[in-house]
């Protein structure tokens, strides 16, 4: 069994930052890609910020300039450094992970989410 544990949200002050953290436990294989990704009030869930293959990052545009993901995938686990944050990077942040299962291939893990809240 497979599972994300994540930290770190909280609530922040506009302009202020934080650090999310995510870490896989359990049996995995190769980890294909590790990110982040966030559900607003009434929103679908969006990526906020992925590392595939261990090497390329993407951004959404909403945060490139302003977040900074960092992982190291072979251990399963990845950060996210968020910085001059708006009211709109208020959500649910959930860490994803897609990485092979011995016997079974490569599947999707979803954290429990954590709560980050931007005040002014």
């Amino acid at each position: 069994q497979v599972t994300l544990m994540e930290s770190g949200g909280d609530l922040a002050q506009v302009g202020g930052s934080l650090r999310l953290s995510c870490a896989a436990s359990g049996d995995f294989a190769m980890v294909s890609s590790m990110g982040w990704y966030r559900q607003s009030s009434g929103k679908q869930r969006e990526m906020v910020a992925l590392i595939t293959s261990g090497i390329s990052k993407s951004y959404a545009d909403s945060v490139k300039g302003r977040f900074i993901i960092s992982g190291d995938s072979a251990r399963g686990t990845v950060s996210l450094e968020m910085n001059s944050l708006t009211p709109d990077d208020t959500g649910v942040y959930y860490c994803r992970m897609a990485a092979g299962i011995v016997g079974v291939g490569v599947q999707i893990f979803w954290g429990q989410g954590t709560q980050v809240t931007v005040s002014s």
